[in-house]
């Protein structure tokens, strides 16, 4: 039986289904899906990952069986929608797009308006009578194939288009002028490439189909992979599709829709659309949408259609879903569902509500939540006691806070990543190929695009804190600067974002720790209960010992009491018993550490209440409580402070020093030759257990002998620590 490369829906029916997603990829198997729904999805065909790969490895060559299938899926697609591709009369345009079995929002190529030349051109204007939206369609064409399939720099169409602008400043070119737009592309890309631009449909599809192919290993789909953990063998699939047009009039128009918030979590319709207006124009945030909600105003119809349409596909797939679609002509179309790039806070607050709503159980919904996200609800908040200054105001994109010196330059992002503090990478708009930058920076600052386009998405994705569409700063890329007011910032200026009001204050302020949401605590007690095993937290003082209360830890498991001796009140006192040479000196010096050390007990105790605490006794090797030996400036003042010669601690010191001191003189070792040490740990943990005790308090210390290696040393500690017990 010959291999199926090639899988068609359209007409109510589907050859695939939503669990083809390893061969169709996300956006053809939801096609397929929403076909065999019902859902009003323009026809095409997917041709599966295998090929990509086929692809690659025959020398960018396709097996025969890949192009009869081909070419049979589309005499199929001509028989649906009722025209012929490459006809000069009624002819059919295609879309050519991309679809990995991961979404990889923008990151690889996608060809729209394919199958236009002279004749087909000619046809449309016979066909619908409106040369404006023909011509547009035509530049859009021209300038994206030329771009996406023959390699043209973006850089050369932008000026062409630039100088077209600026003669009609502030209006719509006129059809005269975009009939000259057009053949003036068309002659960049001849020039640029030494190549006509082809005119034969069935070249420009082939050459599409492979170009979309080649963008699976261009740079910025690689850096997603490796940043995602996606492997790079999958491949994408190709979906082939007929075009519909937003952009034949004010009764047209694309949009990106979210079936729930995907900042938020909250259940409401949310997302942007263009009138008159092709899918790549909102994506590429080139202009800013308007907000969805005045698509009820202008379209009425489209809009309740939307509505019932996102919460067919929400319960169908069972997660919030991020929808493509385009009017034409006051027809909806949907062109793409998947599930939302969302913020950490809206993924748990999505599935717990799923779970209220009886569409997931509590099993999968604790299932749906990654380690990353528990991690990103603990990002901070803008510390409320902050005096700011509010210098511009945008859309959030991506909550949290993020302070950083201003950088313009992606690349340059990557490259000071990590040091000396963090970065806001500043741009008009982002493109897919500032992906490593993205994920470099602290947080995300655009003056274009709203809330669905490419910045915010990945933002979103990563963690990024993010604000779009800010319009009131202007951006001088050449002096690296933006203006805002009377204000200019520069290259290094600090400035910080709240991604969740789309505020941007000057300077860097600081932040405070996030609140954990009912729908957090909710999630955690679905952890509770579903989990394999208990989880215990590392924590040795009062505050961390609470804040692993809240997030559900059942107690802690490792307390290290040496990070309590390195504070300035308590360290001296430490030193002055470690450096003395008779046995009751040295228990002098440690009963002034006996108050600190039982507080710090009491008051991890009172946290934990009803919970275990594992105290580890003192572990570290001796020398670590020292400045180092060549820091004579600060072993002078150390000297001066404990009332003793220099000459005398240096001498002191030299008894530290060992060969391997993680494997020497500490831990029990310690406790061995110096048994006060541990006594008066020992004591500090006891009494504060008592103390609590006699008011009613639940305490269950535990007490870790450190790096124990012999039945001698064990027995001679376990002696130690229970003779001290009893003594309190």
């Amino acid at each position: 039986m010959a291999t199926k490369y090639v899988y068609f829906f359209g007409g109510g029916k589907a050859d695939g289904k939503a669990n083809s997603t390893d061969l169709l990829g996300g956006k053809g198997a939801n096609l397929a899906e929403m076909a065999r729904m019902g859902v009003p999805v323009p026809p095409g065909f997917t041709i599966i990952a295998d090929v990509c790969n086929i692809y690659f490895q025959s020398n960018s060559n396709y097996p025969r069986e890949v192009t009869l299938q081909v070419e049979e899926n589309l005499a199929k697609l001509e028989q649906v929608i009722g025209a012929r591709f490459g006809d000069e009369e009624n002819p059919l345009l295609l879309s050519v797009r991309s679809g990995a079995r991961v979404s990889m929002p923008g990151m690889m190529d996608t060809v729209l308006n394919l199958g236009l030349n002279e004749a087909s051109v000619a046809a449309l204007v016979r066909k619908t009578a409106n040369e404006r939206f023909v011509y547009d369609a035509y530049r859009r064409f021209v300038e994206m194939y030329g771009n996406v399939v023959m390699g043209v720099e973006d850089t050369i169409f932008d000026e062409i288009l630039r100088k077209a602008r600026e003669s009609r400043p502030g209006m719509e070119l006129a059809i005269e002028g975009l009939k000259e737009l057009s053949s003036k592309l068309r002659a960049a890309a001849n020039a640029a490439t030494g190549k006509d631009f082809p005119t034969d449909p069935m070249e420009q599809l082939w050459a599409a189909i492979s170009a979309v192919f080649e963008s699976w290993n261009n740079p910025r789909a690689i850096a997603y992979r490796e940043i995602s953990k996606i492997s790079h063998h999958w491949g994408t699939a190709v979906t082939v599709q007929a075009m519909v047009f937003g952009n034949m009039g004010d009764d047209s128009g694309t949009g990106v829709v979210f079936s729930r918030n995907p900042a938020t979590g909250e259940r409401e319709l949310i997302g942007e659309f263009l009138l008159n207006a092709q899918g790549e124009d909102i994506v590429a945030g080139t202009r800013t949408p308007q907000p969805i909600s005045e698509l009820k105003r202008l379209l009425p119809p489209c809009y309740e259609e939307l509505v019932d349409v996102s919460q067919r596909l929400e319960r169908h797939f069972k997660d919030m879903q991020d929808i493509e679609f385009t009017i034409q002509n006051g027809r909806l179309w949907i062109l793409q569902t998947r599930a939302g790039k969302r913020t950490a806070h809206a993924s748990i607050k999505i599935a717990m509500d799923l779970l209220r709503e009886r569409l997931i159980a509590g099993t999968e919904a604790f299932l749906r939540t990654t380690p990353n996200e528990v991690e990103q609800v603990l990002h901070p908040i803008i510390d409320p006691s902050e005096r700011r200054e509010v210098i511009a105001k945008g859309l959030p994109a991506s909550p949290g806070a993020a302070s950083g010196r201003v950088i313009f330059d992606p690349d340059e992002v990557v490259e000071l990543a990590g040091k000396n503090g963090d970065y806001i990478l500043v741009r008009q708009q982002t493109s897919a190929d500032d992906i490593r930058g993205i994920n470099a920076a602290a947080g995300v600052l655009t003056t274009r695009g709203g809330i669905t386009s490419h910045a915010a998405v990945v933002a979103r994705g990563m963690g990024r804190c993010c604000v779009v569409g800010c319009s009131s700063i202007d951006v001088d890329l050449e002096k690296e600067e933006f203006a805002v007011g009377n204000r200019i910032i520069n290259k290094g200026d600090f400035i910080t974002l709240d991604g969740s009001t789309g505020e941007v204050f000057s300077g860097k302020l600081s932040t405070a720790p996030a609140k954990p949401s009912n729908e957090f605590k909710e999630l955690m007690v679905w952890t509770d209960l579903v989990k394999g095993m208990g989880v215990m937290a590392n924590a040795d003082n009062p505050q961390d010992a609470k804040l692993a209360r809240d997030f559900g830890a059942e107690g802690i498991g490792l307390c290290r009491t040496e990070h309590m001796f390195f504070q300035l009140d308590r360290i001296d006192h430490f030193r002055e018993a470690i450096l003395a040479d008779e046995t009751e000196e040295r228990r002098q010096a440690l009963q002034k550490l006996l108050g600190f050390q039982r507080s710090d007990f009491r008051e991890i105790f009172k946290e934990m209440e009803g919970l275990p605490v594992t105290i580890r006794l003192l572990d570290p090797p001796l020398h670590e409580f020292f400045p180092l030996p060549h820091a004579e400036d600060e072993l002078r003042a150390l000297a001066k402070r404990l009332g003793i010669s220099f000459r005398r601690l240096k001498e002191k010191m030299l008894t530290f020093d060992e060969f391997n001191p993680m494997l020497g003189h500490r831990g029990c070792r310690l406790g061995i030759t110096h048994p006060e040490i541990y006594e008066m740990q020992v004591r500090a943990i006891m009494e504060a257990a008592y103390e609590l005790m006699k008011n009613g308090s639940t305490v269950y210390p535990e007490i870790m002998l450190p790096f124990v290696s012999t039945i001698g040393g064990l027995k001679l500690l376990k002696k130690l620590v229970a003779d001290t017990c009893e003594q309190v």
